[in-house]
């Protein structure tokens, strides 16, 4: 039997990830596969690594600073992002709040990435490596339109995995995962509209990355359809879901330290509500 997680995108909403992530650690919970999307995976490494609450340390020390995030980032010619891409991915984790690269190293499962390929529309999954090799790869799971540059890797042009896979989970039974928990950053009761800014996508992307376009398009359709199979597969005993029980108010890059504590809270409290539950699912022959 192999067990998997998989950790649904969202910017800072991922803090109720964190949460329930942070809670499984109290008792050593850890699958044989990770994956996750965007902020997902940026932030389930500190899982697999074991270091609880490192996520929420990060944002509520640094989320407010203009290292971090911010409109000055886009001017500085060698970051063009919305965020900091050296401070967040060098200088936080290698000298503000280290991360444990030898114990993510130690992990004998596997690390996924979801990333979107421009060229193709289509979802790509990439190995979270250990060491300064993951910063790429993180990098390129994490860019959000707009707010990110194109990320090229082996010359590969990705942004955001959200665009084609938001909730992976087919991939970890593609992956042979027997036993799959999904966490999710939006509630049950979240239907995604279509995309406001897909005039402005077309125009940006569309002349070289076409399929990229068409993805974005069908963003929301796909995106539903994806999450009515999931709750399927969750009354089918195949899946164990987590989701907030609410996200109101909450922004994708939110500000106020006293709502990320909260969400971090409720993903923390349902974590440890169910731990017998994981355990038992993880562990059924």
């Amino acid at each position: 039997m192999k067990t998997g997680i998989v950790l649904e995108g969202g910017a800072f909403r991922t803090i109720y990830s964190s949460g329930v992530c942070d809670a499984l650690l109290t008792a050593g919970l850890l699958p044989d596969y990770v994956i996750g999307v965007s902020a997902g995976i940026a932030y389930g490494v500190s899982y697999v690594s074991r270091q609880p609450g490192r996520n929420l340390e990060i944002l509520t020390r640094f989320g407010n600073d203009r290292r971090y995030m911010g409109l000055g980032n886009f001017l500085r010619r060698e970051n063009r992002s919305y965020f900091g891409l050296d401070f967040i991915y060098r200088e936080i984790p290698d000298q503000l709040l280290p991360f444990d690269y030898d114990a993510y190293g130690a992990f004998p499962g596997q690390v996924e990435a979801v990333v979107t390929n421009l060229d193709t529309g289509k979802a790509e999954y990439l190995p979270v490596p250990p060491g300064r090799d993951e910063e790429r790869v993180l990098q390129a799971t994490c860019a959000l339109p707009f707010l990110f540059p194109v990320f090229r890797i082996r010359g590969t042009p990705y942004l955001d995995g959200g665009a084609a896979d938001a909730i992976p989970y087919e991939r970890a039974f593609a992956m042979g995962c027997d036993r799959v928990v999904v966490v999710l950053t939006r509630e049950r009761e979240y239907r995604r509209e279509p995309e406001r800014l897909q005039t402005l996508i077309d125009r940006v992307y569309g002349k070289k990355y076409p399929k990229f376009c068409e993805t974005m398009c069908r963003r929301a359709e796909s995106y539903n359809a994806a999450r009515d199979r999931l709750f399927q597969l969750e009354q089918e005993g195949r899946v164990l879901l987590f989701a907030p029980r609410s996200t109101s108010g909450f922004s994708r890059t939110e500000r106020d330290t006293a709502k990320i504590k909260a969400l971090w809270q409720d993903g923390y409290d349902a974590g440890l509500a169910r731990l017998e539950q994981v355990r038992g699912f993880w562990e059924r022959e």
